[in-house]
């Protein structure tokens, strides 16, 4: 029988906070949060490697979904810097682990996902495990969730080509907005801040990480 405490421990001191990571509240976060429970069966013994994790198989041109691998995820999370006064929106929930890492952090969570058998998913199992703040919505996620808005931050879990206006739109004053545009070794990390209505962003790390549906550019005709 694996022992998923020590994994979770060795997945925390050995991927995490080699990368920069000195967050504590993203740390312990990170070793509380079973991420076994959010995997496929077949891959409990692999929930804490050192890489993405694929939880819903790609179909009908949508991508397959991914578990985001330990690293990115903890810097995009401290990047964050998320309290427990925050409502925060997860653009992408799929199986759920990063709104159970974000229900830790934050004071309430709103995690939308486009999938229904994964946000159906996700709201099991948070539940099962007692991640009671919170609440799993289904909709097109370049929409984000705009009956909840404003949100004091929105976590985006996967990378993006374009960051829609919809989402910036449901920033509140002074929010923050975490995100990873562009797709592959060249796609940087980004953290957006609204201010007197304004948007601005700060690059600040590559990020290889899965795509999210949803946020291609639409093809441009070139005359």
């Amino acid at each position: 029988m694996m022992d998923y405490t020590a994994a979770r421990t060795k997945m925390v001191d050995n991927q995490i906070r080699t990368t920069d990571v000195t967050s504590h509240s993203v740390l312990s976060a990170c070793l509380a949060v079973p991420r076994e429970a959010f995997v496929p069966p077949q891959l409990k013994p692999l929930a804490y490697i050192d890489e993405d994790l694929l939880v819903a198989a790609a179909e009908n041109g949508v991508p397959g979904r991914y578990l985001m691998e330990a690293s990115p995820l903890a810097k995009l999370l401290q990047l964050a810097a998320i309290t427990k006064d925050d409502l925060v929106l997860e653009i992408g929930c799929a199986t759920g682990y990063v709104s159970a890492l974000l229900s830790s952090l934050a004071g309430s969570v709103v995690a939308v996902e486009s999938d229904e058998a994964l946000a159906s998913r996700a709201t099991e199992t948070l539940a099962n495990l007692g991640y009671d703040n919170v609440a799993v919505v289904t909709g097109p996620l370049e929409q984000g969730y705009a009956a909840e808005a404003p949100y004091d931050v929105i976590f985006v879990n996967g990378s993006i080509e374009l960051l829609p206006e919809a989402l910036l739109s449901q920033l509140r004053e002074g929010g923050r907005l975490v995100a990873v545009v562009g797709y592959g070794n060249a796609a940087r990390a980004r953290l957006y801040v609204k201010a007197d209505g304004v948007t601005s962003y700060t690059e600040y790390f590559n990020a290889s990480v899965k795509p999210l549906p949803g946020f291609r550019k639409h093809a441009e005709f070139v005359f």
